[in-house]
């Protein structure tokens, strides 16, 4: 019995003494925000856009806006909103669920960015980080950020090639 104990004890003791190692998750979706995104953020869940009082779901690459009292998901902002530049308008980062559903808030905390057009984009940095979003002017060669960060090219039957030949 006494064997038995000492062993159980010898097994906590190595047990409580193997080194615990911290677990570190970073949320990093650069890859996935649009090229009209701001710049200086490693992870944007909603974009709000003050000029047209509407958001873009970063994830689903959806438009957020209200068509009456309805909110709507779409590809492409409403035909209302023709004339609007995504290039010049201000974007206001908003990393919480369903922003949306503060719309009143919003409107009034960000009324103060309409018409500013004073914010650097994505397209425009120099910064190596952004080169993986497609259509960056300084992008990866073909093929280089799926390799680097495992994405596949959607389904859409339009994938970045094996880095061989002309794009």
């Amino acid at each position: 019995m006494k064997r038995l104990f000492l062993i159980a004890a010898v097994m906590m003791i190595s047990f409580f003494s193997i080194p615990a190692k911290a677990q570190l998750n970073v949320n990093v979706n650069i890859g996935s925000q649009p090229l009209w995104g701001p710049i200086g953020y490693d992870h944007v869940d909603y974009y709000y856009l003050p000029d047209v009082e509407s958001y873009y779901y970063v994830p689903q690459r959806q438009f957020v806006y209200l068509n009456g009292n309805d909110w709507v998901f779409a590809n492409s902002l409403p035909a209302r909103y023709g004339n609007y530049d995504l290039y010049n308008g201000y974007k206001v980062v908003i990393n919480s669920p369903k922003p949306y559903l503060n719309f009143r808030s919003d409107k009034i905390k960000y009324a103060k960015y309409k018409g500013n057009k004073n914010q650097i984009i994505i397209r425009d940095s120099r910064d190596s980080k952004y080169y993986v979003i497609k259509g960056h002017p300084h992008g990866m060669p073909p093929g280089q950020a799926k390799k680097i960060y495992g994405k596949g090219n959607n389904g859409n039957g339009k994938g970045h090639g094996n880095g061989k030949g002309k794009h």
